[in-house]
């Protein structure tokens, strides 16, 4: 059974920044991820909210990022065989997605 994991990451982007950053940045997740030889698919299923599915290992991880103004809030399905390991994905996670905002600085201020 899959168990949900809850990861917010505060911004001062502003929603449609974030949402830019996102969309340029998710090519570079794969990179990110140990174990190496990972895949991320994604899309957009909605305005806000990008779907993704991260596979390394054997392993699928379905992701949802919901993009909010002050926030991005992360939400994985680990299944059962990594829910040992949530502590540290959820440490990874964290760091790669201030990461991945910090590096799709655009050209304006922030």
């Amino acid at each position: 059974m899959a168990t949900p994991i809850i990861i917010d990451i505060p911004h001062s982007l502003g929603r449609d920044e974030a949402k830019r950053r996102m969309t340029n940045g998710v090519a570079k997740l794969a990179s990110h991820i140990p174990g190496g030889a990972a895949t991320v698919t994604h899309d957009w299923p909605s305005q806000d909210q990008m779907s993704l599915t991260v596979a390394t290992m054997g392993v699928e991880v379905p992701c949802t990022v919901d993009a909010e103004d002050a926030r991005l809030r992360v939400t994985m399905l680990l299944p059962a065989m990594l829910s040992l390991m949530s502590g540290p994905i959820k440490a990874i996670v964290q760091q790669q997605g201030e990461r991945l905002l910090l590096d799709g600085k655009s050209s304006h201020t922030v």
